[in-house]
């Protein structure tokens, strides 16, 4: 994919000036088109390509209301037993764009919370698989948080144990703004318990 800049324009991408060059997804902060306030970057997803345009100077970033979380409860920092796939099983996971797009699981997790046994199933977030990601929902989503589910990172398992703390469950971009592709949690991970902990619900975008 190439991109080529009007002559008049001033497009600059690491601080150089931009004419034509190749670009490709994905596009960090430091290499991103910029034009003025605006930063562009190409994003893909399954067969569709899209290009991502952040206005530093939007209403959003001017009238950021802060973020708001449930009060840190330790009982909600739970040791989970990790049983891993062999070989580790590829899941489809749904997004806000209809699609399901394939990511990597390792296994599972098994825990207890207020005495009964639940599961949640991690995948790698990227190709670097530093962490294990969680993309899970809960009741807490009917009044509390976000309705679409949260997201939380816990470290690779060590002797079978993984260390989930769901004072660290974090919205998603989609609970931000209606431009996100974000994954949703797969029915598996849909939790019929209240997770009362992590970040509430974000009560002041702007549209």
């Amino acid at each position: 994919m190439t991109f080529t800049a009007e002559p008049s324009a001033h497009v600059t991408s690491a601080g150089r000036p931009v004419g034509t060059e190749a670009i490709a997804a994905p596009r960090t902060d430091e290499s991103a088109l910029a034009v003025g306030d605006l930063r562009m970057f190409i994003i893909h997803r399954e067969d569709r390509f899209g290009i991502r345009l952040r206005d530093l100077k939007s209403p959003m970033r001017e009238q950021f209301k802060g973020l708001r979380y449930l009060p840190i409860r330790p009982d909600y920092r739970i040791r989970a037993r990790f049983v891993p796939y062999n070989p580790p099983h590829t899941v489809a996971v749904p997004n806000v764009l209809g699609q399901t797009p394939k990511m990597e699981s390792p296994g599972y997790v098994t825990f207890t919370l207020g005495g009964k046994p639940f599961r949640l199933e991690p995948v790698y977030e990227d190709e670097e698989k530093k962490d294990l990601f969680f993309i899970f929902k809960d009741t807490t989503s009917r009044d509390a948080t976000y309705p679409a589910g949260r997201f939380l990172h816990a470290e690779l398992p060590k002797d079978g144990v993984v260390t989930i703390d769901f004072n660290k469950a974090y919205n998603p971009p989609c609970a931000f703004t209606d431009f996100a592709t974000c994954p949703l949690p797969r029915k598996e991970n849909q939790l019929p318990i209240r997770i009362e902990a992590g970040e509430l619900a974000y009560h002041g975008r702007v549209r």
